[in-house]
Formats: structure tokens, sequence, C-alpha cells
């Protein structure tokens, strides 16, 4: 639990982190943080119009920053927590929490799967930014020397890296567009 807090201070403070995931490493920043957010893209190198997949703790904050129906809310208890992101529409008024680097009228959601980030995301009781570890368009990894490799510009690092080694061999998440009829899977 020292880990956990220590990093959520981290996170807190506006650093981006490099972190193990249930399916590839990520790099995590509180979402609600625009200059974390900001200094995420940057590092990735990732256009800002391409919108940033967020983790949550649970359904219920899901509920809070999407529109869920009882169909998809049958699929997301199946699915979640685990490797599927979903495309869902954002709540729209005032009472919509602040969220920077995802769309205005959709977000990409995902409850992930791994201890460590849902330990996270449980302390600072906060969305984080849930895209993998690696520049844009450059090769996603499970081995953190060669995600290492690709952060090497001294102008655009990551603020602290969590070496989990060689993670197990997977793929980035599913992510299924559950705003269409019927649902699209955009990568799987």
């Amino acid at each position: 639990m020292e880990t956990v807090s220590r990093i959520a201070k981290e996170l807190e403070k506006g650093k981006v982190i490099i972190c193990p995931t249930d399916t590839v490493y990520g790099l995590i920043a509180d979402a609600t943080n625009k200059k974390a957010v900001e200094k995420l893209f940057k590092i990735k190198k990732r256009p800002k119009n391409k919108p940033l997949p967020i983790f949550v703790r649970d359904l219920k904050i899901a509920k809070e920053l999407v529109k869920i129906n009882q169909k998809q809310e049958k699929f997301l208890k199946k699915a979640w927590p685990g490797r599927v992101t979903a495309v869902l529409k954002r709540k729209a008024g005032r009472a919509r929490r602040k969220l920077y680097g995802v769309d205005d009228k959709t977000i990409a959601l995902r409850i992930p799967n791994y201890k460590l980030v849902l330990d996270l995301l449980k302390k600072i009781n906060k969305p984080l930014t849930g895209t993998s570890a690696n520049v844009s368009d450059k090769v996603v990894s499970n081995n953190i020397e060669v995600i290492l490799k690709q952060f090497e510009d001294k102008n655009s690092q990551p603020d602290l890296i969590i070496d989990a080694g060689i993670l197990p061999r997977s793929k980035p998440s599913i992510v299924i567009d559950l705003t269409k009829k019927p649902p699209k899977i955009l990568r799987a």
C-alpha cells in the first residue's frame, strides 16, 4: 500500500507515469488535470484530435461520466473489469466532471483488471488516462526496456516508471463503440 500511496501522490502532483496494466504498460495521469494530460500528449506525441481512453474504478463512476442504458450495463458488467474499452455517450450539462483529452460527445472507458491500477483509482478517486505507453505510431510492448527506448528524448519523458519487468504477452484492450447500433468493434 505504501507504493500505491507514493504513486497516488505523484499523480496528484500532475505527474505522468508508465505503469503496468492488465494488457500492456500504460501512460497514466490524472484525467482531471489539464497540465498532466497536456504533458501526456506531448510525451506520447499523440495528436490532440485523438482522444485518450480513460480508466475508472467502477461502474458507478462510469455512470457519472457517461450515459449507460440497461443493455449496455448488462454487457459492461460481463466485460469489466477487463480488457474491453467501451465508447459511450458523455453526459451533458454543468454536473458533468471536467475531463481533459477526451472527446466532447463520447468517452472511451475501461475498468482494468489489475490490482495496482484499481488501487490507484480508489486512492486518488479520479479517472486516470489509460493509453498505452508508447510514442504514437511506435510499437506497443509488454517489455519495459523496449518502451523506455521510445522515451529517450530528454524533453519528453514520463516522470515515474513502475517497472514490473516483462508483462505476460498481450495486446492493448479491445475497443467497442457502444454508441452504434449494432455496437462496432474499433480495435480487436
